[in-house]
């Protein structure tokens, strides 16, 4: 069996075990639910280090058949472009189980609902059969809609509960429309995504076809992500999520569009691509500056830090506008690494929410002083949010940028000066007026995380920031190969790109000489683009 299936099956797991756990048991039930949580981030780090970097196929594949006449299968792997998200995922999902604190009441109902959360986006980015992958994708969006609308705070939680599950189900609906069409066109008779990219391979779609679906998928999977000016639901839900909530929603589930994106649209509709790369780097910059815009003005920290979630996907976008190696390897590692700052962001806005009912930016000061580790966090979690070098944003945005300069010059000119100048002004003035000053006579009882089990989600979330902002190669060598794939498709280079992806190379056990001559595939492939 896979490891990839034990990863997803932990959260599940523990969120079957906390049903047959009374109610009044509440440390048990969370207890249950951070062990949960653990072992499936502990499976992945071990994923993480034994991937094959340089190899662009799929490893740890498991395959189980379903049903039959639609050949549907359980079919999970991972490869360069999931394998950073799958694992941060399960940090994301470990972090704000241990956060998840704030919920005091009917706490045994939302542990269920977050594990299952958790353990269904994990699925959704291992799955590699399309019915399977649109499944998980529901089975973690489901829960987000209760979750804010019964334990949610402030007096506009039911309006964004509303808002939150019209737009997502709009999304969910318009991408599900494009990968039924998708399916149909095909003629694979499955659902079997690799065998869908194989037999398009010799025979792709028309022209006209991908310039048609091309945009459900686009605007579908683009409305999961808060895609400008479809963005709306993002900083009003995450305002009034419960911490935990925000910080998987915001952190992981919103990357399954861009994913999807990644996975499924470029590779399969490159002319529907080239046909709408105008539109996705206009809409990017709605993203990038008119976010960035609406957070300068925001005097709430969560709607600031939502904001802001969603300028950041702009970089992605504009990454996928690219249509370059460089471009779309930054995109996959602006998205791990805006996980981990959002889930970071979102931690540290509920911990004060917790203590202050509040999140007013100007009702506080000094908080440096007075809470000296997390105040200290949160001048490295905003700094991050500024592109500054040593974090693990910086070389994600600069991959983004110059890959697409080539492509988009002027959209590149734009969004550099959206992310220099618009996003150091609202993360700096908040450090400002949040964490120096005089300390506010309004909020003197707050309490420090003193303890280390307070400060352990804390300090792996930035530790990742950290690790893959000063030493980025650890995750780009992985991810290359496998987008290196993509662009061959996108370059008309079907044959290649599908023959690294045939069966065959879908196991992670490879002899020397197949993994020289995968090698040496990626770089003469170099050779060609330079």
């Amino acid at each position: 069996m896979s490891p990839i299936t034990f990863i997803i099956l932990w959260p599940l797991v523990a969120a079957l075990l906390i049903g047959f756990v009374p109610r009044e048991n509440r440390s048990t039930i969370r207890m249950i639910a951070i062990a949960g949580t653990f072992f499936s981030l502990f499976i992945a780090l071990g994923l993480f280090f034994q991937f094959d970097t340089g190899e662009a196929g799929y490893q740890f594949v498991q395959r189980e058949p379903w049903v039959g006449a639609l050949d549907i299968s359980y079919y999970v792997g991972v490869d360069g472009i999931n394998l950073g998200l799958i694992v941060m995922a399960a940090l994301v999902g470990f972090a704000a189980c241990c956060l998840a604190y704030d919920v005091t009441e009917r706490q045994k109902e939302y542990y269920i609902l977050l594990l299952i959360m958790i353990g269904g986006i994990i699925g959704a980015f291992a799955s590699l059969d399309l019915f399977f992958f649109y499944f998980f994708h529901e089975l973690a969006l489901v829960p987000t809609f209760i979750m804010i609308g019964v334990w949610g705070r402030g007096e506009k939680k039911n309006y964004a509960t509303f808002q939150i599950t019209i737009y997502l189900s709009l999304g969910a609906l318009i991408a599900l429309i494009g990968l039924v069409a998708l399916y149909v066109q095909s003629g694979a008779e499955t659902f079997d995504l690799v065998k869908i990219i194989e037999s398009t391979a010799s025979d792709p779609f028309s022209t006209s076809f991908q310039k048609v679906v091309f945009p459900l998928l686009l605007f579908g999977f683009g409305i999961l992500v808060s895609l400008w000016p479809f963005h709306t639901w993002a900083p009003l839900g995450y305002g009034a999520a419960p911490t935990a909530t925000a910080m998987v929603h915001a952190g992981v589930l919103k990357k399954f569009g861009l994913y999807g994106l990644i996975r499924i649209a470029l590779p399969l509709f490159p002319e529907g691509a080239r046909h709408w790369l105008g539109v996705i780097a206009i809409l990017c910059l709605g993203n990038i500056l008119y976010c960035g815009w609406v957070a300068m003005r925001q005097k709430d920290l969560n709607l600031l830090i939502g904001n802001s979630s969603v300028a950041h996907m702009g970089f992605v976008f504009l990454g996928i506008a690219s249509l370059s190696l460089v471009g779309i390897t930054g995109a996959v590692f602006v998205m791990v690494a805006h996980g981990l700052l959002a889930a970071l962001s979102f931690g540290l806005s509920g911990y004060l929410y917790t203590q202050t009912k509040d999140l007013t930016m100007t009702d506080f000061g000094g908080l440096l002083r007075q809470m000296p580790f997390i105040g200290t966090v949160m001048v490295m979690a905003f700094l991050a949010g500024c592109g500054v070098p040593g974090f693990a944003n910086f070389p994600g945005e600069i991959m983004v940028l110059f890959g697409a300069w080539q492509t988009v010059p002027v959209a590149v000119i734009i969004a550099a000066w959206g992310a220099l100048l618009v996003g150091a002004i609202y993360m700096l003035r908040a450090i400002r007026t949040m964490l120096h000053g005089p300390r506010s006579e309004k909020w003197t009882t707050l309490v420090d995380a003193t303890s280390a089990w307070r400060k352990l989600p804390f300090a792996l979330l930035l530790a990742g920031l950290l690790f893959l902002g000063c030493y980025p190669p650890l995750l780009t060598e992985k991810i290359e190969p496998s987008a290196a794939l993509v662009v061959d498709r996108l370059n008309g280079d079907e044959k290649k790109a599908s023959a690294d992806l045939k069966e065959p190379t879908l196991t992670k056990d490879l002899s020397t000489k197949e993994l020289s001559s995968a090698l040496s595939s990626a770089l003469a492939w170099q050779e060609r683009r330079d």
